[in-house]
């Protein structure tokens, strides 16, 4: 069995334990890791991953 779960909002893994972690950027894996990289993101949000200097 296993369970897809996309969010923003990391405190829904006070209720469930993931295996892995993956950060998307524009459709691409940016980031991948366990539990530890959701903490990362909750302290340190997604600032890291986003591109710098694009214009809309």
């Amino acid at each position: 069995t296993g369970l897809l779960l996309i969010t923003h909002y990391t405190r829904i893994l006070k209720y469930i334990q993931p295996d892995f972690v993956h950060v998307f950027v524009d459709g691409v894996i940016a980031a991948s890791g366990g539990k530890d990289l959701a903490d990362e993101l909750e302290a340190s949000g997604y600032e890291k991953y986003q591109k710098s200097g694009s214009s809309a």
